[in-house]
């Protein structure tokens, strides 16, 4: 007997919404085969059985929205399985219904319900009344999730106009965001344009009450989830910031000479994120409680680096994709994971373990030209890596014959936070100097090539 529970789609995710079950009760189930799709603020994703053997229950509906953790449903054994069939014949005294069939007498009223041609034209008036939300589903084979439904209904949103991004062309909480953000980032219209008229106006509490007040924007649930989870992290672990200068230029030769050539085979750009990415595995092989989580009052400290790296969903969010065993993959195999993921993101295409399980996180705000951000542990982990902006600075440096003088190199920050639960800062403090090492004197062009 195994017991199918909603499991942890995120860091940050508490609740999913089931959207369909892919199985029926009775029907014979295999381990790791889909089972059911949930969709949630972040991802929307088929979610394989976690047992092989019969589905005996389903205890959650579709459409039903639930916490993680909640029991969905129930999978026997498979010798089980004939016993469960066994009570199927008691069933059989479904004979029981037939009684309720006798009330074809209210069948009769379809009948009378004949008429209704004439009364064809009723539903023009009443397709107005109706929901946007409540219309599309009606119309459409197309199932929106509650959260997705209450999104169309509070912006007057037009389902039909949306192209779902979804599993079957499904609509998205990002499609519906999407279509939202567009209306009120075009042209203001005035008041008698035939445009403004058209469009449905914002409800009362998201816009101005005039044309000089302030606009109050309502927190989604990412953000108010986003919220609690970095809320309970700080209250959980004894936050401590680790901060080192790293010199980049070894990094930065090898990204100028290798760039043309990097783009026309891969795709995308050659940036610093893989390069870190990749010395930050070796450090931690010789730092390995940097690579752990805190179960109760235990260190955890885990064999591979399942490398979770933060991603920006068009600033509505985070979600941070994981690059599993990290540590057995070389840079370009990284850069190639890591943008894949990231897209995949985006367009809510990730599968639940593709976000979860985490060992270790990196941010990347440097893109921005940040100094030096102080992130949030992701919880139960005990560390995390920002990667803050690289600039061109005069520096020392000194020949081998001990000769100093002015260059100027590339030059940036890497601030680690870490739980002062898991070890002390003398421990992070040589982390940091071998991961700064690391970068400065591998020979990244043999690595690259």
């Amino acid at each position: 007997m195994a017991d199918v529970v909603l499991p942890q789609l995120g860091e940050t995710v508490t609740e999913g919404t089931i959207l369909r079950w892919m199985k029926r009760v009775g029907d014979e189930v295999r381990r790791d085969e889909p089972l059911f799709e949930i969709s949630t603020d972040k991802v929307d994703s088929e979610v394989p059985s976690p047992a092989s053997g019969v589905l005996t229950e389903v205890v959650v509906p579709e459409g039903a929205t639930v916490e993680v953790g909640t029991l969905l449903a129930v999978i026997s054994d498979s010798a089980a399985a004939p016993a469960a069939a066994a009570p199927e014949p008691a069933p059989a005294a479904v004979p029981a219904p037939p009684p309720a069939v006798a009330p074809p007498p209210a069948v009769a009223p379809p009948p009378a319900v004949a008429p209704p041609p004439a009364v064809a034209p009723a539903p023009e008036p009443a397709t107005p009344d109706m929901p946007p939300g409540d219309a599309a589903e009606r119309s459409e084979p197309r199932l929106l999730s509650p959260v997705v439904r209450r999104l169309v209904n509070e912006h007057g949103v037009d389902v039909s106009i949306i192209e779902g991004s979804g599993v079957g062309g499904r609509i998205t909480r990002a499609d519906v965001e999407r279509i939202i953000r567009e209306r009120q980032s075009a042209p203001a219209q005035t008041p008698g344009s035939p445009s403004a008229a058209a469009r449905p106006a914002a409800p009362a509490e998201e816009r101005a009450p005039d044309a000089g007040g302030p606009l109050i924007v309502p927190l989604s649930s990412i953000r108010k989830t986003i919220g609690r989870h970095m809320v309970a992290s700080k209250a959980t672990s004894p936050h401590v910031l680790t901060a080192v200068e790293v010199d980049f230029e070894g990094v930065e030769r090898v990204r100028r000479t290798a760039r043309a050539a990097w783009r026309a085979q891969e795709g995308f750009s050659l940036t610093y994120l893989p390069f870190i990415a990749r010395a930050t595995c070796d450090a931690i092989a010789d730092f390995p409680q940097i690579n752990a989580s805190i179960d109760g009052t235990n260190l955890v400290v885990h064999r591979s680096v399942h490398l979770a790296v933060a991603v920006d969903l068009d600033f509505q969010g985070l979600l941070a994709p994981v690059v599993r065993d990290a540590e057995t993959k070389r840079l370009r195999a990284i850069a190639r994971e890591v943008v894949d993921l990231a897209a995949r993101a985006r367009r809510k295409e990730l599968s639940a373990s593709e976000v979860t399980g985490g060992t270790f996180t990196i941010t990347n705000p440097g893109q921005y030209g940040t100094l030096m951000q102080f992130p949030i542990i992701n919880q139960p982990q005990v560390a995390i890596l920002s990667t803050d902006g690289i600039r061109r600075r005069p520096v020392v440096v000194t020949d081998e014959r001990g000769d100093e003088a002015i260059a100027i190199h590339s030059v940036g920050v890497l601030a680690l936070a870490w739980d002062h639960r898991a070890f002390d800062g003398a421990y992070v403090a040589a982390f940091m100097d071998r991961l700064r090492d690391i970068i400065q004197t591998r020979d990244w062009e043999a690595e690259i090539a």
